[in-house]
């Protein structure tokens, strides 16, 4: 599918790779990895064709068709929702809208609507727009909101419509630059399923190691000046990283043993005549000898560190009756609940539900309509916003600068120490605060938190932008955190092993649960996060438990009324399937007739514009009703096997 040979990409005097030869193939699903700054997204923009200037080739399969997430690029704010995930087949989507504008003129010419017809029908246009509202209903827009214009949505909204689009175009070639980054947990879960479904060729960039455990089938690893294939998804990919580079070195320190033992024999019996010619042998067979040098890997971890001035009481926070709403949009609704000293807490819940707002109000960034917020005796709040923008309000200023401000006492050699933790070194703590790259922008938050030593942190999406060596630093060190922890995150491993304690929050109020997210997924089945992380997380518990830890609480059965509703469905589930597939089978026949009726003779003369384009109409019903209920069958069956296995 993409043959790329000799590839090289330098700026000015570093070189982020060369001479990468690979072969990417139909049917595989590529995970990009690398430390944030290796060349991951120049990577897909030279596949992209956004980006011409490199050394070497790539080359597509002939007629290939490419589909790239450029979350850079903007949509017409006054466009419909759904159309604009539609433009993603662009030529069928052109071809529907000249049938619709031919279906309105008095006297149409018949035979260019024959012709787009065929175009569409070929094309599976007519379901389209059930495509393309599924996708973005799965993306987390419901139905009820896609007819509105973009303006409707939010920023992050605004990109799920993109990935839409790229996705509605089913293209040979799917290029994803982080395209899990502003979705919530259920949209990622659909995604994944989309995605291992997907047959063409895919590239993703991602630094969520779920994500690319469930979807890649082969990893690309950006480092060491080259770009390497490994067969198997994240996982497998650093298991044979590690061996590979483990046999590298050993192989390097098996020829310096050999190159020391012969110099040590040169050294010594070079004035010695009876072994005059040995030792002359030896000194050229070292002049043959080459050392490989291992080049050095562009992954770097940063040095978290969350000290605490001093502890907070026992008791940390008391929220009674706490709304907020914007306009007619009610977020949170009469939320109560208590923090005490050393919880972890894991805030999850669909995108829109208020998970950010609650903390921006816990944090005093906004206020709310009603309700009340204490903190206890000498909480000491350390806030960490998704949007870094909030605590970055001088878009000019300076790396060491915006440091410094925190500790205006220190002197510079100390703010200069912190910012080197966090992989700020020379010049880079020159860079203003805009210009900085979304990794850097957060570690830099994270180093004024060091400062500012909070017992209490409240910490908004953190692993978003910080590459894998990032995420993993900042688990171990919140791992050893000894105050108390808020987390909102969409990240299903970060949650999984930090937090014990569980606040869903809905539309409906807070759900509340006092155990780890494994425990909470047992009691409510709600996969808002994923559960092969969960189970991988509970394996991990139990060995610990195993080495002489405290065993959780048991949780109590499912209760008598769940049992009797699964048995319930249980008995429903055959006559909705037989329903379901007599329905299909009804609306199958009838496009057969409509087909039938096209292919005989004389059918388009013996037929009034009118009466074309009202079976046209028909058709397209027709189409978007089979798209419906095949995935009501997926629905039915999927749950039909879920309640067997029970």
């Amino acid at each position: 599918m993409i043959t790329i040979s000799g590839l090289g990409k330098s700026y000015g005097g570093r070189t982020l790779f060369e001479g990468v030869t690979l072969q990417l193939n139909v049917g595989s699903r590529y995970g990009v990895v690398g430390a944030n700054g290796s060349g991951k997204s120049t990577f897909l923009r030279m596949l992209s064709g956004d980006d011409t200037g490199y050394d070497g080739s790539v080359s597509f399969l002939k007629n290939a068709r490419l589909g790239v997430l450029r979350q850079d690029r903007f949509l017409d704010d006054d466009a419909r929702i759904i159309d604009l995930a539609m433009q993603g087949d662009a030529e069928v989507f052109a071809a529907l809208q000249q049938l619709d504008q031919l279906s309105h003129q008095e006297h149409p010419d018949a035979q260019r609507q024959s012709e787009l017809g065929d175009f569409v029908t070929q094309r599976n246009g007519y379901a389209l727009e059930a495509r393309a509202s599924r996708i973005l209903a799965g993306l987390g827009i419901p139905t009820a909101a896609q007819k509105n214009a973009l303006s409707t949505l939010s920023g992050g909204y605004k990109l799920r419509v993109l990935l839409a689009q790229v996705l509605v175009g089913n293209p040979d070639v799917l290029l994803l630059d982080e395209p899990t980054n502003h979705l919530d947990i259920l949209s990622i879960r659909w995604l994944e399923g989309f995605l291992m479904d997907y047959q063409g060729c895919l590239l993703v960039v991602s630094h969520d190691h779920e994500f690319l455990d469930r979807v890649a089938t082969h990893t690309l690893d950006v480092d060491y000046q080259t770009i390497k294939a490994y067969t198997g998804n994240y996982s497998s990919f650093i298991e044979q990283r590690k061996a590979v580079r483990e046999q590298k070195e050993k192989e390097i320190a098996n020829a310096e043993k050999i190159l020391a033992e012969k110099r040590a024999f040169v050294e010594r019996f070079r004035a010695k005549a009876s072994k005059a010619r040995q030792a002359q042998s030896r000194a050229k067979q070292i002049e043959k000898i080459e050392i490989e040098v291992l080049a050095p890997s562009s992954r770097r971890s940063p040095l978290f560190d969350f000290p605490l001035a001093r502890p907070s009481g026992r008791d940390v926070l008391s929220v009674e009756g706490l709304s907020k709403a914007y306009g007619e949009k009610k977020v949170l609704n009469a939320v109560s609940f208590q923090v005490r000293r050393g919880e972890r807490l894991g805030i999850i819940g669909i995108n829109g539900a208020g998970k950010s707002t609650l903390l921006r109000l816990l944090s005093g960034r906004q206020g709310g309509d009603g309700g009340k917020i204490e903190w206890g005796h000498e909480a000491r709040l350390g806030y960490f916003p998704q949007d870094h923008t909030e605590l970055m309000e001088n878009p000019a200023q300076t790396a060491l600068d915006f440091l410094w401000q925190t500790a205006p006492g220190e002197p510079v050699g100390f703010i200069r120490s912190q910012l080197g933790r966090v992989l700020f070194s020379g010049d880079d703590v020159k860079k203003t605060v805009g210009s900085l790259s979304g990794g850097e922008a957060a570690r830099l938050l994270f180093a004024r938190l060091a400062i500012e030593k909070p017992n209490v942190l409240l910490l908004d999406e953190p692993t978003n932008h910080l590459d894998f060596e990032a995420i993993d630093a900042l688990a171990d060190t919140l791992g050893n955190y000894q105050g108390t922890l808020l987390l909102v995150s969409h990240n299903r491993w970060f949650v999984s092993r930090l937090c014990t304690r569980i606040i869903e929050v809905t539309h409906d109020g807070l759900r509340e649960f006092p155990g780890g997210y494994g425990e909470y997924l047992e009691r409510f089945g709600v996969d808002h996060l994923d559960r092969e992380a969960v189970a991988k997380a509970s394996r991990e518990q139990s060995r610990e438990q195993r080495r002489g830890r405290e065993a959780p609480p048991e949780l109590d059965a499912a209760s008598w009324e769940e049992q009797k509703r699964l048995r319930n469905r249980k008995k429903q589930l055959p006559r909705l399937k037989a329903d379901n597939e007599a329905a299909i089978a009804k609306v199958e026949q009838r496009q057969k007739e409509i087909q039938a009726a096209y292919a005989s003779p004389g059918f388009f003369e013996s037929k009034t514009p009118a009466e074309l384009a009202a079976l046209g109409s028909e058709e397209k019903a027709l189409a978007s009703r089979l798209e419906t209920l095949l995935a009501e069958w997926e629905t039915l069956e999927k749950e039909s096997a879920d309640l067997e296995a029970l």
